[in-house]
């Protein structure tokens, strides 16, 4: 089921042994393109089209009402509501820790601030079709509002019926998001980025989907805020060896490949016992799933287990491979972390799968995904809101500094720069105002 890579006693690079989808290829960028430029120019109505088409349904009116989603959250079985209030408040409470904070720096009579502003309006995207993600809507949601934004829309495509899955709309209701709409896919990016009549445009778009959905999110960034992860199918490589114990091993590869196709689940190891192992509980874990299919078709296409000669070399791998999920089951995950440059999110010991960060740990489930873990992060406040320096300069300070921004504007040809602290104090003693 998994494809096997032997990289014991190889001194290749590891680019030339190990695959790595590009993200940036993934779907047909020109195909995705057209969309935005429909729903762009077509607004309302071209939103209708693409939803009967790629969804199957007739949405006349995708705003879902308020009353909808309090119906929804009252609902709930008590178990699922008990769930939600708890994930709820381990977001709310890690994300408002890690918020920005503004600071003062001062020197040489000039002052300057840091200050943090959340941006107006904020756009989230929830996944849906192969299952609903109630747990996605507090974990795009709650950060948006830890960083100050008080007005949030949310897309999610809607189902069979028309309308979205009841969890998802008890997890908005929990949220106070009031505005959500019935609206999935590359037609919900272009929505949230260039607004229709009915969806006002948002100043940032966040959320993980599917490769379409991501790439997308690529091609109006700079139109609107994007956060620079490439969100897209899920990902999980779990580094183990003998002390694990293979059944653990083989669930925490396939539970992030139940998501579909386009994701990639890896098992690396310097055990070949342990491969052999783990590789025979995949077997058996996956023919229990209810998504058998979906789980199947991930590990058949993009799973892999990599055979390496240690733990170095296993590190090694990880960061090449740049994962959303990387979970550390080995004697010695400690010291391993400290190897650890690229990933989305580390789970580390036997105690720590990576379904714990998925729902409740605090931190958000939308992470890098494609590699891009490389150059990219979590979801986080600062995705919501830009910084603004407020600066204030004291006339003993500008009298200290004025030479040196004379000097290096005229070294640039750029007079009235020169001119407008060179002239001040005359301006200032003649009474001129500069």
């Amino acid at each position: 089921m998994l494809k096997r890579l032997d990289l014991r006693g190889r001194s290749d690079k590891l680019a030339d042994l190990l695959p790595r989808p590009q993200a940036s290829t993934a779907v047909p960028a020109e195909a995705v393109r057209e969309l935005i430029d429909q729903v762009r120019n077509g607004g309302d109505s071209a939103v209708r089209e693409l939803t009967a088409r790629f969804d199957g349904v007739d949405v006349p009116d995708t705003l879902v009402p308020a009353s909808e989603l309090q119906a929804a959250w009252a609902g709930l079985s008590p178990a699922l509501r008990s769930a939600m209030e708890t994930a709820h408040q381990r977001i709310v409470e890690f994300h408002r820790t890690e918020a920005a904070v503004g600071h003062t720096y001062e020197r040489d009579g000039v002052t300057v601030r840091s200050i943090s502003q959340p941006v107006d309006r904020a756009g989230v995207y929830v996944p849906g079709g192969l299952a609903a993600y109630p747990s996605t809507v507090l974990m795009t949601v709650l950060v948006a509002q830890a960083a100050g934004v008080d007005d949030i829309v949310l897309c999610s495509p809607p189902g069979p019926d028309g309308n979205l899955s009841p969890s998802v709309m008890a997890a908005a209701h929990l949220c106070g998001v009031s505005e959500v709409h019935r609206v999935g896919g590359v037609q919900a990016v272009a929505a949230l980025a260039y607004g229709t009549e009915t969806i006002r445009p948002a100043d940032v778009v966040a959320g993980p989907g599917n490769a379409w959905v991501a790439t997308a999110k690529q091609l109006v960034a700079g139109d609107v805020g994007v956060a620079s992860a490439f969100a897209g199918p899920s990902e999980i490589v779990v580094i183990a060896d003998g002390t694990c114990p293979p059944a653990a091993a083989a669930t925490d590869v396939v539970l992030q490949a139940e998501h579909g196709p386009g994701g990639r689940a890896w098992l690396v190891t310097w055990d070949p016992a342990c491969a052999d192992a783990v590789c025979e509980a995949i077997v058996q874990i996956v023919d229990l799933s209810p998504r058998r299919d979906e789980t199947l078709a991930t590990l058949e296409a993009d799973g892999f287990v990599c055979l390496v000669d240690g733990p170095a070399q296993a590190a090694e791998v990880a960061n090449f491979v740049a994962p959303e999920h990387l979970q550390l089951m080995c004697d010695g995950a400690h010291e391993l972390l400290a190897d650890i440059r690229h990933a989305g999110a580390v789970f580390v010991g036997q105690w720590a799968p990576a379904s714990v960060g998925d729902y409740v740990a605090g931190p958000s489930h939308v992470l890098p995904t494609a590699g891009t873990a490389r150059f990219a992060g979590a979801l986080t406040t600062d995705d919501f809101t830009k910084r603004m320096h407020v600066v204030e300069v004291s006339e003993a300070g500008f009298d200290r500094l004025a030479p040196a921004v004379a000097a290096l504007a005229e070294a640039e040809g750029l007079w009235a720069h020169a001119a407008s602290v060179s002239r001040r104090k005359e301006w200032s003693t003649s009474g001129i105002r500069p």
